[in-house]
């Protein structure tokens, strides 16, 4: 694979080129951006890949939904519907996408809508009762027919986007000048114990004028199903089979697994089959502990074992009160301005 990725390297510059032409024409007004009157958060990232995205909505919905109404807006990546969705009791993953349906079943008060224009989606929420005070974007940097008031660019701690390459030869959607764009920087996925060092340094190779940001990935102490929850301690002990459709499942199974634990890997955001569901039931294992985004596509299934999901959530090395500041600061002023 990595030949093969050194092999496409022309193709790798004509991708960059044609992603900077388009830039060009919309930073120069050839192409037009369309600005909304409602406070607009875009996150997102330059490359391809697990940034951790959806903690980080779920971060922003934390910090302003006790002030304001909230609305999140994605494509709603694998979902089987098409067009404009606005999550209601009747919705599931097939038709939200797993991470919208994981928002909508965790927080209510939330107006959770998928549409892959996202022009046409900020148009249908703004027309909804209630109106949103708030529109969270999600995965939508490289969006640019909608311009938001701001940018959170994410970039893993192991992947930073200033050490990798266009597609198809490395994993960037657009070039490293694209994170000029940003209002801010999250590092996420990072070590707990980082050092004030090691942070300085990823600040100069970064070497963006914005502010950045450490995060990284908060495991509950607690699964959860529908029905009850159990402390991680009592099921590390237990024969149990550790399952994950995401990106970069390793750090999930290091929290849980012990030694005579299965491991089990998906393609991110992979709809499970009945094929797939007997496979699952033929391992003799007492628990199946999954990922809360391949919960909600696996609890309509029957599994002939008790399983749970193991909730995570981002939180920042430090500094989080400036993080905390900057966005409210931003929303209470394009609120008051409106």
């Amino acid at each position: 694979m990595i030949i093969l990725r050194y092999l496409l390297f022309p193709f790798a510059i004509l991708y960059g080129w044609i992603t900077s032409i388009r830039n060009f024409l919309y930073d120069r007004g050839f192409f037009k951006s369309y600005s909304f009157d409602v406070p607009v958060i875009a996150v997102g990232n330059l490359s391809v890949g697990g940034t951790g995205k959806t903690p980080q909505i779920e971060y922003l919905i934390r910090l302003l939904s006790p002030n304001y109404k909230i609305a999140t807006l994605s494509r709603g990546y694998k979902r089987k519907s098409e067009g404009f969705c606005i999550a209601d009791e009747h919705s599931n993953s097939e038709l939200l996408g797993d991470e919208p349906y994981q928002m909508h079943l965790k927080f209510s008060d939330v107006i959770v809508a998928v549409d892959a224009n996202r022009k046409n989606g900020i148009e249908q929420l703004l027309n909804h009762n209630p109106k949103p005070d708030v529109i969270l974007l999600d995965d939508a940097y490289q969006h640019r027919k909608v311009k938001a008031g701001f940018y959170i660019l994410l970039t893993a701690y192991d992947d930073l986007f200033c050490d990798d390459f266009m597609l198809p030869t490395g994993n960037l959607r657009e070039s490293r000048v694209g994170a000029k764009r940003a209002n801010m920087i999250i590092v996420t996925k990072c070590p707990k114990d980082i050092s004030e060092i090691a942070q300085e340094n990823i600040k100069k190779r970064i070497g963006c004028k914005a502010p950045v940001f450490f995060s990284y990935i908060d495991y509950d102490e607690k699964v959860y199903n529908d029905l009850d929850s159990k402390p991680v301690t009592e099921i590390k002990i237990v024969d149990k089979l550790l399952l994950a459709g995401i990106a970069k499942p390793e750090p999930f199974f290091r929290y849980l697994q012990s030694e005579n634990d299965e491991t089990v890997v998906y393609p991110d955001h992979h709809h499970f089959t009945e094929k797939d569901i007997k496979e699952i039931n033929t391992k003799q294992k007492d628990l199946i502990i999954t990922t809360e985004k391949d919960y909600v596509r696996l609890k309509t299934h029957h599994l002939n074992v008790p399983f749970y999901y193991l909730p995570i959530k981002s939180s920042f090395i430090s500094d989080h009160s400036n993080f905390d500041n900057i966005l409210i600061d931003y929303v209470g002023t394009s609120t008051r301005n409106r």
